[in-house]
C-alpha cells in the first residue's frame, strides 16, 4: 500500500515509459511523476483508436458473432460505449463534482480535459486482449494449457485483462519496445486487477502476467501506486463495462429474437427495488406513444432502444454519486478489493436483473451454448497447429505463419518454454474470428 493518501498529481501523470527510459539512459532519477499534460493524456485515446488491437474488434464476438446480424454488438462497438459512458462519468466529476472530488488542485490538474479523456483511453482499450470469440476463446485457451499439464497460472489460468496490459505495453509496438508508449496515468487506469498471480491481493483474478512485472511496477512508481491499489478511476470504468453489457447484452437478445420487450419488462415487474420499479415504468409510458400498426419486431428495437436511454441514463448519474460519496475513502485505501461502485449504488438491483436475464435467455441459450463448444474446438485445434511450428520452428510451415510482429517481439527474447506459451498465446488473442478459422483451416490442410 502506498505510504499516505492518493495524490490526483501523481494520480494523473501523463510521462510516458518512453521517457522515463530516456532519462535513465541519462542518467536521471526517474522519481516519482507529477507531471499533467491534457494534451498528452488526450493522445493516448488517439493511439488506441488509431491501433491494430481496435480494429480487429470489430470481428470479435460480445454475445452474438459478428456475422449473425450486423446491427448487434461487436467486441468495438461495446468498447466505444464503455469509452462514451466512462468520458460521460468523467466530465460529470471534472465539471459538477471538481471540488468534490479533486479539490484545490482541480485548476492545476486541467481536470475538464485529462479527466473525461483519461476514462475515454481506458475504457475504449479494456477489452483488447480479448481472444477471437469473447469469453469462449479465453475458457478455450485454459482448457488447452491445463490439458497438457501446464501448472502455470499466467496460462492455465490465462485472462483477457492480463493481456491487454502485455498489449498495450509490449506488443503493440509503435517505435521501439513501450508498446503503444501511452502515459503512465492511462495504464494505471487501464489496470483493473492491480496483482499478480502469485498473489492476488484481495482481487478474484490477477490483471498482469509475471513478465509485465517491472513494467507495472514502474507505472506504480510514477502514479503514486502499488500493487493491490487500484487507481480510483479504474472503478468508473469497471463500472461503465458492467452498465454496457448488462444493458446491451440484454438489447441484442431482444433484437435477435431470443426474448421480447415485453418479456424484460416482465421480468424487472418481479423486482421490488424502487430505481428498478421507476425505470421500467417510465420505459412502458413512454412507449405508449408507438403504433400499435408497426411489426411487433419494429416495436420491440423501439422499446428497447427507449429502456437503453433511460437506464443508462439513471445508471450514470447512479454511478457518478457513488464514486463522488465514496471518493477519500478510495483515495485513502479504505476500500479492498471487492469494492466495486455498482453494488454500491442505487442501480444495483436493476444491474443484477439485467445480467441474470441476459444469462438465462442469452449465456445459457442452447443455441448460444452450442455455439460457444465449437467456437472452443476451432480455437483449441489452432493451438495444437499453432504449437508444432512454434515448439519446432524448424519442422513444417505453421511458425511461418505467425504474424511478425510476434516472431519479432519472441526471437529477441530467451526463447524459453514460457516464451514459447506467451508467443502462442499473443498469437491466438490478437486474432479475429475469421482469422482464426481461416488459419486454422489452412494449417488443417498443410498438418495433416
Amino acid at each position: 500500500m502506498p505510504d499516505s493518501q492518493l495524490d490526483w498529481r501523481k494520480l494523473l501523470c501523463s510521462t510516458r515509459r518512453k521517457e522515463i527510459a530516456r532519462k535513465r539512459h541519462c542518467g536521471q532519477a526517474a522519481s516519482a511523476g507529477t507531471h499533467v499534460c491534457a494534451e498528452e493524456i488526450e493522445h493516448d485515446y488517439d493511439r488506441i483508436l488509431s491501433s491494430t488491437s481496435t480494429r480487429r474488434l470489430a470481428d470479435k464476438t460480445q454475445l452474438f458473432p459478428p456475422d449473425t446480424n450486423r446491427s448487434i454488438s461487436t467486441r468495438l462497438t461495446h468498447s466505444l460505449e464503455v469509452s462514451n459512458l466512462a468520458r460521460s462519468i468523467g466530465v460529470r466529476l471534472a465539471h459538477d463534482h471538481r471540488h468534490d472530488v479533486f479539490g484545490e488542485l482541480a485548476d492545476k490538474l486541467q481536470a475538464e480535459r485529462t479527466v473525461p479523456a483519461l476514462l475515454a483511453a481506458a475504457g475504449l482499450a479494456h477489452d483488447l486482449g480479448t481472444p477471437p470469440f469473447g469469453h469462449p476463446g479465453e475458457k478455450a485457451i485454459r482448457l488447452w494449457c491445463k490439458t497438457r499439464g501446464i501448472k502455470l497460472k499466467d496460462f492455465a489460468e490465462f485472462d483477457s485483462n492480463c493481456q491487454t496490459f502485455r498489449l498495450l505495453t509490449r506488443l503493440q509496438i509503435l517505435d521501439g519496445n513501450f508498446g503503444l508508449d501511452l502515459t503512465c496515468a492511462t495504464l494505471a487506469t487501464s489496470l483493473k486487477y492491480p496483482a499478480f498471480s502469485n498473489d492476488l491481493s484481495g482481487f478474484k483474478k490477477f490483471g498482469i502476467f509475471e513478465r509485465e512485472r517491472n513494467i507495472a511496477h514502474e507505472v506504480w512508481d510514477q502514479t503514486g501506486l502499488a500493487e493491490g491499489v487500484r487507481h480510483p478511476l479504474a472503478y468508473i470504468v469497471e463500472a461503465c463495462d458492467d452498465i454496457a453489457y448488462s444493458v446491451m447484452d440484454v438489447e441484442d437478445i431482444v433484437r435477435m429474437g431470443y426474448a421480447s420487450c415485453n418479456n424484460v419488462m416482465d421480468f424487472l415487474a418481479q423486482s421490488s427495488d424502487a430505481k428498478t420499479k421507476a425505470v421500467r415504468k417510465r420505459t412502458l409510458n413512454e412507449c405508449k406513444v408507438f403504433a400499435s400498426k408497426k411489426s411487433q419486431r419494429h416495436l420491440d428495437e423501439q422499446s428497447m432502444l427507449v429502456f437503453r436511454t433511460i437506464s443508462i441514463s439513471e445508471m450514470i448519474e447512479s454511478i457518478t454519486r457513488t464514486f463522488v460519496s465514496h471518493i477519500d475513502q478510495i483515495l485513502k485505501g479504505e476500500v479492498d478489493g471487492e469494492y466495486k461502485l455498482v453494488p454500491k449504488s442505487d442501480v444495483a438491483e436493476l444491474c443484477c436483473r439485467l445480467k441474470k436475464f441476459g444469462r438465462r435467455r442469452g449465456f445459457e441459450h442452447r443455441d448460444i451454448c452450442q455455439r460457444a463448444m465449437k467456437d472452443k474446438k476451432q480455437v483449441r485445434e489452432t493451438m495444437d497447429y499453432l504449437w508444432c511450428g512454434i515448439a519446432n520452428p524448424d519442422r513444417g510451415s505453421a511458425y511461418s505463419r505467425l504474424p511478425e510482429i510476434d516472431r519479432r517481439a519472441y526471437e529477441v527474447t530467451s526463447r524459453s518454454w514460457s516464451d514459447k506459451l506467451h508467443l502462442l498465446c499473443d498469437t491466438v488473442a490478437s486474432m479475429t474470428n475469421s482469422e482464426l478459422i481461416s488459419l486454422r483451416d489452412d494449417l488443417k490442410g498443410i498438418l495433416q
